[in-house]
């Protein structure tokens, strides 16, 4: 009996995390490159970077009152299903001035799951306005140098989205007042992106192994 199930389980358990990467709208494949070459936060931070990481980028803004209900859908949809997976990160830029509103919010967070992974990094305005540029999407910051929408980051420092999306066609990022966007779109997305490293780790280990 015991030799059964642990047949049963062996077979199952790649069936399951097969079905956990690969479902999705999208089906698995390579989320595509958007945008190359990508700023780096290194010089703004002494111990965070994008690069080798897999990063949710966002921008909050000034106003983080404001913000805070984009921060809790982003925690409870994503961050909190995914945050346990190696190289795995979120990354919020600030602008300098609020670091006391972001302890608060950070708090917060915290009192739902341990928000190790939550990286926040302040620069000047200037800095944050020529950092998003960099990202070459079709959206714009708003006055407070904040915007809803986050960006998947890969570890070469490319912005990854969909060329095909079936609302908006070229799709950048992800809009976080949205929980259906959440759910139904990012989170199908991030498993692709994750799953796409995965299978690569594998293949690399399996020619070393040759």
């Amino acid at each position: 009996m015991k030799k059964t199930l642990v047949l049963v389980v062996l077979f199952v358990l790649p069936i399951v995390a097969y079905l956990f990467f690969a479902s999705g709208v999208n089906n698995f494949g390579k989320l595509p490159v958007l945008t190359e070459n990508i700023f780096d936060v290194a010089e703004f931070s002494n111990n965070s970077s994008l690069r080798d990481k897999i990063t949710v980028l966002g921008f909050l803004g000034s106003n983080v009152e404001q913000k805070k209900g984009n921060a809790f859908n982003l925690n409870q949809k994503i961050y909190k299903r995914f945050y346990e997976f190696n190289d795995f990160q979120f990354v919020m830029i600030i602008p300098k001035g609020v670091e006391d509103k972001i302890e608060s919010l950070k708090k917060e967070l915290g009192g739902l799951v341990d928000v190790e992974k939550w990286k926040f990094i302040y620069m000047p305005e200037n800095e944050i306005n020529t950092f998003f540029l960099g990202l070459k999407t079709d959206l714009k910051l708003d006055d407070s140098y904040g915007t809803p929408y986050v960006f998947i980051i890969d570890k070469d420092l490319s912005l990854r989205g969909r060329t095909a999306d079936e609302d908006e066609g070229i799709k950048y990022g992800y809009n976080t007042t949205s929980v259906a966007e959440l759910n139904n779109k990012m989170e199908d997305d991030v498993k692709i992106i994750l799953a796409e490293y995965r299978l690569a780790l594998k293949k690399n280990n399996a020619e070393r192994i040759k």
